[in-house]
């Protein structure tokens, strides 16, 4: 469970995402970053700079750390006050050997490197995904490590993905329950949703309309299919 940190070009704003990272030998490895992720667009403002862009991943820090990583939080909005929040403290950063990227101190691995923009893309994948099929392989960044640092002890964190329910279901359906007040204020006449395990979360919705006027529930199924991963969804029902 990689957590990449990048920062967005000319600012101190920083980005956390998860990202699967395919080893490709001792020192690089694949960056899959989808293209509606953040850290693709972070890439690319890169690219456009013509410059390298510098990453860091932590491996093994506080389980609400790692949550927030998966958050869908609104670009530019730094999912460290996401983890404080939920800790109900704040999360104590220690900046990198060699890049200007700041980390959780209590991570157990901490992977320094960057990435150029400007040299060719590898082939990663396919890869057993949490939808329980392969995810195709494709294009993307590679990943150059240049230093690696860990605690005297580390312990190594790892997820198991595959056909569902598994962990990351889980954590799913915390951000369901987490995020649902933020989907009431946007959305007014939604009432509650309900993304079951069988529809790998982000492919099925099931959700609560106040049908209070002639076509609520398609207002509701719009909006959804505009927000983030929901676009993905294949099936809203409306109850």
């Amino acid at each position: 469970s990689p957590l990449v940190f990048t920062k967005y070009p000319d600012t101190k704003l920083q980005n956390i995402g998860m990202y699967r990272m395919q080893v490709l030998d001792s020192k690089t490895t694949a960056m899959h970053w989808q293209k509606h992720k953040d850290g693709a667009g972070i890439y690319e403002a890169y690219r456009k700079k013509g410059c390298p862009m510098p990453v860091s991943v932590a491996l093994g820090c506080d389980p609400a750390v790692t949550y927030a990583s998966t958050a869908p939080l609104p670009p530019k909005l730094d999912e460290m006050m996401l983890a404080g929040f939920l800790r109900k403290r704040p999360v104590k950063m220690v900046k990198c050997i060699t890049n200007d990227l700041y980390v959780p101190e209590d991570a157990e691995f901490v992977l320094e490197g960057y990435v150029d923009p400007q040299e060719e893309l590898v082939w990663e994948g396919p890869f057993g995904d949490h939808t329980g099929y392969y995810s195709l392989a494709d294009w993307y960044p590679k990943f150059h490590i240049t230093t690696i640092t860990h605690k005297k002890h580390p312990v190594y964190p790892a997820t198991v993905v595959g056909k569902p329910p598994m962990e990351d279901c889980y954590m799913a359906k915390a951000t369901e329950r987490i995020f649902l007040p933020v989907l009431k204020t946007a959305i007014p006449e939604l009432r509650d949703i309900h993304l079951p395990f069988e529809g790998v979360f982000h492919n099925c919705a099931v959700v609560s309309v106040k049908s209070s006027y002639p076509g609520a529930a398609r207002t509701v199924m719009n909006a959804i299919w505009g927000m983030g991963q929901m676009r993905t969804a294949k099936m809203i029902v409306a109850v």
